[in-house]
């Protein structure tokens, strides 16, 4: 992972507002931007995710969703040093109880979406997901103890038996497709396999560098390259964050084309649009949105950064500046529209990908080290 320090720099404000009326403006200012609410909210909409009926799987556990429960594993840990803050919170903690429990029974567990309810192959591709999703929560758990659990042993077996050995998918595994955007299509199986490498390069103590997983490691690699060139940028910015924790997948060539053009698709006013990073269309026939968003900023920000862009590069700064700028102020958020149909915003459901976005914008922030406002 690039050492980034330098990076705030760049940003002349400095948080060492003293009390209440200053303490106030740098909170609300443009220049800085909130943890503590980026948190706060986070926290609340896993609490919400955990509570949700239609979240709910058996042994009393819950699906990992990708557009709430993951993003939300990935970015907390962030915040939490961030934010200087010793115990785990209770959403996070009870997110990683639920994984653990699942990779444990992972025989007795039924699969997130059985094909007996929902259809062939559901069940294939809800193990395929779970597997991959299961190894990164623990993984990331992992990495702030630096030591390899037990359960992250269970959970990157369970990961290996189910990647495909043949075919068009060898080196990758079977990913859920209910035709939404952009996790759960036929492309995404890509998407799910930049997730596995970055689950493997997390684990600590050299984790992917073991022997008796090289045949794995080489497959997954090899899928991940061959596949490249016809991704979309979506995919490709995840290819960065995979390349990253998985040295060998990508040449230095291949990993600046990508990033030429990552910055190719940054818009004027510094920020990414999800329209311009895949060929999506929605199921409802209204437009998708094509100004900047979080997410993709968020998703690029980080990525670039992953992939070792210079932190005093004007156009990365003018990325994370749009972040820094776009956060709501009165929910801790970054908002971010559906791509499959129009939706309330303001709903939970609608919330989605605002979820994802903000947890890749602490994420891409954290990383940076942005100047963050005063508690």
């Amino acid at each position: 992972m690039p050492n980034l320090r330098t990076f705030a720099g760049f940003w002349l404000v400095a948080c060492v507002a003293p009390v209440t009326a200053s303490a106030q403006q740098a909170t609300t200012s443009p220049e800085t931007w909130d943890p503590r609410a980026a948190a706060a909210y986070l926290d609340a909409r896993q609490t919400w995710w955990l509570g949700w009926p239609t979240s709910a799987r058996d042994h009393e556990t819950s699906c990992v969703s990708c557009h709430t429960a993951l993003p939300y594993a990935l970015a907390r840990p962030a915040l939490r040093a961030t934010l200087k803050q010793t115990e785990t919170p209770a959403p996070e903690r009870k997110l990683v109880e639920n994984v653990v429990k699942r990779v444990t029974l992972w025989k007795e567990v039924e699969p997130f979406y059985p094909d007996q309810t929902r259809g062939l192959p559901k069940t294939s591709e809800s193990r395929g997901t779970e597997a991959i999703l299961n190894a990164v929560v623990i993984a990331t758990r992992d990495a702030q103890s630096g030591k390899i659990s037990d359960e992250a042993r269970m959970a990157f077996g369970n990961l290996w038996a189910l990647q495909f050995k043949n075919g068009d998918l060898a080196g990758a595994w079977a990913w859920l497709n209910f035709h939404l955007e952009p996790w759960e299509t036929a492309d995404a199986a890509y998407f799910g396999a930049t997730l596995a490498a970055v689950a493997t390069g997390t684990e600590p103590e050299a984790y992917a560098n073991s022997a008796d997983i090289q045949g794995h490691i080489k497959a997954l690699r090899d899928y991940l390259q061959h596949g490249a060139a016809k991704q979309s940028p979506f995919n490709r910015a995840m290819l960065l964050w995979a390349a990253n924790r998985l040295p060998g997948t990508i040449s230095a060539t291949e990993r600046q084309e990508i990033v030429d053009t990552l910055f190719a698709k940054q818009r004027a006013d510094g920020g990414w649009s999800l329209a311009s990073l895949g060929q999506w269309k929605r199921s409802d026939g209204t437009a998708v949105d094509t100004t900047s968003d979080g997410y993709a900023t968020g998703v690029v920000t980080f990525a670039l950064q992953q992939a070792g862009a210079a932190s005093d590069d004007r156009r990365l700064r003018r990325g994370l500046g749009w972040l820094v700028q776009h956060q709501d102020r009165a929910t801790g958020m970054w908002m971010t529209s559906s791509l499959n149909k129009q939706r309330d915003l303001s709903s939970d459901i609608g919330k989605f990908m605002s979820d994802a976005a903000t947890a890749y914008a602490v994420l891409a922030l954290t990383q940076a080290r942005a100047p963050t406002a005063a508690p």
